[in-house]
C-alpha cells in the first residue's frame, strides 16, 4: 500500500478513516436486560401484552399524542395512516419528487395516485413557494399530503399545516428518519392528522422491524384499528420488539444531541468545499440525524457520483447514494404538477453518511471530513 498521503485508497493509498467499523445497533446492557426479562416472562412470542402497552404509553408521552398504534413496519404504518385519514381509491396524494420509495408505493397500495411536487434547492423537503403557486385546478382532486422529515432536514410543519387546512388536505407526517426531533416547538410526528415512526434494523430506534402510527384524532385512531383487525391484529408488533424499544427511548434525546454535535463539527470542517459539496446546514431546531446528506455539484466534478462514493468507501467513510427520486416514474403511475428540477438534482447528487459514525469519537468525525476533502479535491 502506498505511503503517499495524497493518493486515494482506491488507488492504493492509505485510508483516512481508521476508527471504524461503525456498527449498529451498539451493545447496550439495558436492551440485553429487557430481552432477558421478556424471555423470562414467557411473553416474547405474544403481542398486545404488557410490553406493547408500556411502549404505547412511552410513545404517547414522548410524541405528545393521544393515540398510538404499533405496527409491523413503518411502511405499513404509512399505508395504514393514509387509509385512516380517509384516502381511498381514485383520490390524489401530494408527495415530494424526492422521497423514500415506500411512500410512493403506500399511496398506490390504497388505490390513490401520487401527485409529485418539487423539493427546495438547498433542502430535501417540500418547496412551499412552488406548492402555494400551483393553480387550484391542478390540485382539486388532492385528498392528502405525505410529508417527510428526511436526511435530518425538518419540514416547517406550522406552515404546512396552514396550507393543508386552507385546501382541506389531510396530512400524513413521516417521522421515520427523525424520532426525537422537534420542529416549530412540537415533536416531529405529532403535527399531522397522522404521524408515522419506523423501528427498522438501521433506524435510530430499532427492534429489527416495526413501526407506529401516531395521532390525536379519535376518528383516525378508530379507522386504523378497524382496518388492521382481521380476526386478529394483522399488522402487530411483538412483545419482544416492544421490550427492546423502551430502553432506547430513554436514551434517544442524549443520543440525538451527540449526533447533532457531530454534524455541526463535520459541517464546519467542510465549509471550504461548499461550492462542490452542499451540506444540510444545521438550523435552530432539535434535529435527529438518521442520515446526514450532501448534494454534489456534479457538473463541476471530474467524475460520476458512483465513482466518488466508491472512492469515499475505500477511504473508510460509511457513505452511500441517496434515493432515486420519482422524476422518471411513468405518467400512468403518478402526476407531475410542476417541474421537478431540484428533486432530480437531489436524485443525481445526494450522498448520505450513515448515522452510527455520528456517535463515534471526534477523531472519527475529523477522519470522515479528511476523507471527504481528499476525495473531492482529487475529483474537483
Amino acid at each position: 500500500m502506498s505511503t503517499d498521503p495524497l493518493q486515494l485508497a482506491i488507488h492504493g493509498g492509505q485510508p483516512a478513516v481508521t476508527t471504524g467499523p461503525f456498527e449498529w445497533p451498539p451493545a447496550n446492557a439495558a436492551i440485553e436486560e429487557a430481552v432477558r426479562a421478556v424471555y423470562g416472562s414467557g411473553d416474547w412470542g405474544r403481542y398486545h401484552g404488557q410490553y406493547c402497552d408500556r411502549l404505547i404509553g412511552l410513545l404517547a408521552e414522548q410524541f405528545a399524542v393521544d393515540y398510538v398504534q404499533l405496527t409491523c413496519s413503518g411502511t405499513i404504518a404509512v399505508e395504514l395512516a393514509l387509509r385512516a385519514v380517509g384516502v381511498t381509491a381514485g383520490d390524489e396524494v401530494l408527495l415530494a419528487g424526492y422521497d423514500f420509495p415506500g411512500n410512493f408505493r403506500a399511496i398506490e397500495a390504497v388505490g390513490a395516485t401520487p401527485v409529485l411536487i418539487d423539493i427546495g434547492s438547498d433542502t430535501w423537503t417540500i418547496e412551499f413557494e412552488a406548492l402555494e403557486a400551483t393553480a387550484a385546478e391542478e390540485i382539486r382532486r388532492v385528498k392528502a399530503i405525505v410529508v417527510s422529515h428526511l436526511h435530518g432536514d425538518l419540514t416547517p410543519m406550522r406552515r404546512l399545516m396552514e396550507i393543508a387546512e386552507r385546501h382541506g388536505w389531510k396530512v400524513v407526517e413521516d417521522a421515520c428518519q427523525s424520532p426525537g426531533a422537534v420542529v416549530d416547538g412540537q415533536p416531529a410526528g405529532s403535527w399531522g392528522d397522522a404521524g408515522v415512526l419506523s423501528f427498522g434494523g438501521s433506524k435510530l430506534l430499532t427492534s429489527g422491524r416495526g413501526g407506529a402510527l401516531l395521532t390525536s384524532d379519535p376518528a383516525v385512531a378508530q379507522r386504523a384499528r378497524i382496518y388492521a383487525s382481521r380476526g386478529n391484529d394483522a399488522y402487530a408488533m411483538s412483545e419482544l420488539q416492544a421490550a427492546v424499544l423502551a430502553p432506547q427511548l430513554n436514551e434517544l434525546s442524549k443520543a440525538n444531541a451527540r449526533r447533532a454535535e457531530s454534524v455541526v463539527r463535520l459541517h464546519d470542517a467542510l465549509l471550504e468545499l461548499a461550492s462542490l459539496l452542499q451540506g444540510n446546514t444545521p438550523k435552530e431546531q432539535v434535529h435527529a440525524y438518521y442520515k446526514y446528506p450532501w448534494r454534489l455539484t456534479t457538473e463541476r466534478l471530474r467524475s460520476t457520483r458512483d465513482s466518488i462514493i466508491a472512492a469515499l468507501q475505500a477511504q473508510g467513510a460509511p457513505i452511500d447514494a441517496g434515493f432515486r427520486g420519482f422524476g422518471k416514474r411513468s405518467s400512468r403511475r403518478c402526476r407531475q404538477i410542476m417541474p421537478l428540477e431540484n428533486s432530480e438534482a437531489a436524485a443525481r447528487g445526494t450522498l448520505l453518511l450513515h448515522h452510527p459514525v455520528l456517535l463515534a469519537s471526534p477523531q472519527a468525525i475529523e477522519q470522515v471530513a479528511e476523507a471527504m476533502k481528499k476525495v473531492i479535491a482529487h475529483y474537483g
